[in-house]
This record gives structure tokens, C-alpha cells and sequence, in this order.
């Protein structure tokens, strides 16, 4: 890794990162939508707002549909517009049966995510390329570094960070940058040099949010979260958010739109994550977000 190194990338990245941070945010358009393509900050990576998650009880939930229902969900999903796909190493089965659901749709006409556990012992390299064979894909358009949860994640993870770069300056990963649980892993998003695109838990009730523990069953601190949302955006950093609604906790339509509401709105997310079990569960999420937009 030593001709693309995490040293190097905050060297030449450095000057795009004040560049991205020193304009205004973009301007709204007068009618926005859930299926509007939106950029992922200095990553340059463009998503659907609106992003189809398979990670509902880490997988268990999309993994009990069974294959060929999963499959009619992914496509369902994307016939109403919804281009952006996510995973995780963590969800079991869930990078082949995704690979499976969007196998003979034209690759460019949808992004796909995964993210990757810092492990020691592990090479990244590696790991990155079968979970991309697994997922049945040339490329990930977002690689990410999953259940970063301590304050000391920038140093532990060199590393990874240094092997998710050389995945880019290979072509297999496009945009890069790490998943967060807990307050004190979230301090050190504002300000670092590495992360194109964080993504953090958001929900106006705090819900499954972040707190001092990581693995708190309490409520989050949704004042502190959306504070360093703020921050990072104003960085350059794009934003995804999940946890919208507290992993299935809020059961009234009024609570998820106003989850909906408050991450847009409020916080200024760019991009959200949900999972579904069901098309209903889909087309409800994008009338929300449409509502939300409105």
C-alpha cells in the first residue's frame, strides 16, 4: 500500500475537503423528491435520497423473506426510483441474496454499499474483493467502515483506512468513509481528513441513537448528533442517516413521518437508510420522504 497511503490521500485531499466545505450547501430545488439523485459531499458519488437498507435486525428480517420475495421487494424498489442499495459483512447472506435480487439490471443504473468490519488479523484487501464477489459486482460505489464506536477509531483503523484507498486507487471502491455508534466515536467525525461519507444514526426521539455508551438502551443525545451532522456537512462530508425509525420501534405512521421530517429538515441529512419487509412498507417510506420534502 505504500504508493497510496491514508498519508497521501489527506495530503492531496485536503485542499478538496476546504473547497467543499467553504461554499453554501446546494441550492434546493423548488420540487424535490425521495428518488432524486443527490451527491455524497466531496465523494462525488450520487445516491438516491432514498436508500433500500437490508440490515433490519442485522438481516434476520430481509434474510426471512426467502430469496425470491426478497427479490420482488429489491425490484419493486427499484420500478418506484429507488436506485441505492446498502449491506453489510454483518448481515449474514444478505451481499449474494442482494447480488441475486439485482442481477441483469444495467450496473450503472443503481449504487450499491457495503461496509466492512475493522477486524484485526484481517487483510482488507481481501476482504473487500469477496464481498464483492459475493455480491455478484465488478465495484462497490461506497465502501465503509463499519461500527466505528471509540474515541480512538482514527488511529485503530489506519489500517483499513489504508486498504479501503488502495481498493479505490484499484477501481473496486468509489467513495469511502465509516459508520458511527456512540458520542465519543461521533466527536472525532468533525474535522477528519479521511471521511467522504459518514454515516450516523438520526430520529427525532433519539431512539437507537447515539450516547456516551455506544450501546446505550437509552436515548441518544439528538441534539449533539445533529450538531456534528452539521459539522461534517459543512466539511464536505456527505451524510447518510439510519436508525430513522429506531430499527422498527416507532409503529405509528405519524412518528415516521416526523422521523422523516427531522432528518431532512432538522438535522439536513442527505441521504436515509431504511429497511423494508414488504412493498407497502416501500411506498409508504417514499411518500414520506416525499411529504417531508414538500
Amino acid at each position: 500500500m505504500a504508493h497510496w497511503s491514508r498519508r497521501n490521500f489527506l495530503k492531496t485531499g485536503l485542499a478538496a475537503g476546504v473547497l467543499a466545505g467553504s461554499g453554501s450547501l446546494p441550492l434546493r430545488s423548488a420540487r424535490r423528491s425521495a428518488t432524486d439523485w443527490v451527491t455524497l459531499g466531496k465523494s462525488g458519488v450520487n445516491v438516491t435520497r432514498l436508500a433500500f437498507g437490508t440490515g433490519t435486525r442485522s438481516g434476520q428480517t430481509q434474510r426471512e423473506l426467502g430469496q425470491d420475495q426478497f427479490t420482488r421487494l429489491v425490484r419493486h424498489a427499484y420500478d418506484r426510483g429507488i436506485r441505492f442499495f446498502e449491506t453489510s459483512e454483518t448481515y449474514g447472506e444478505m451481499h449474494t441474496m442482494l447480488g441475486v435480487a439485482l442481477k441483469g439490471i444495467p450496473r450503472d443504473t443503481y449504487r450499491l454499499m457495503s461496509k466492512v468490519t475493522t477486524r484485526e488479523g484481517v487483510n482488507p484487501l481481501e476482504k473487500i474483493d469477496e464481498l464483492r464477489k459475493l455480491a455478484n459486482t465488478d465495484y462497490f460505489d461506497v465502501m465503509l467502515m463499519h461500527w466505528q464506536h471509540v474515541a480512538t477509531w482514527p488511529t485503530d483503523t489506519v489500517r483499513w483506512q489504508d486498504g479501503i484507498l488502495e481498493a479505490q486507487s484499484n477501481k473496486v471502491v468509489v467513495g469511502h468513509g465509516a459508520s458511527v455508534h456512540g458520542l465519543p466515536a461521533l466527536r472525532r467525525f468533525p474535522g477528519n481528513q479521511w471521511i467522504e461519507i459518514a454515516m450516523i444514526r438520526m430520529n427525532h426521539q433519539g431512539t437507537q441513537m447515539d450516547a456516551e455508551d455506544y450501546n446505550t438502551s437509552g436515548a441518544g443525545n439528538v441534539s449533539e448528533v445533529v450538531t456534528h451532522v452539521k459539522q461534517v456537512r459543512s466539511e464536505g462530508m456527505g451524510v447518510i442517516s439510519m436508525k430513522l425509525v429506531g430499527e422498527g420501534a416507532f409503529t405509528t405512521r405519524e412518528d415516521r413521518q416526523a422521523a422523516m421530517r427531522f432528518a431532512f429538515n432538522n438535522a439536513g441529512v442527505d441521504c436515509v437508510t431504511l429497511g423494508y419487509k414488504n412493498t407497502a412498507e416501500i411506498d409508504e417510506a417514499i411518500e414520506n420522504l416525499n411529504l417531508a420534502l414538500a
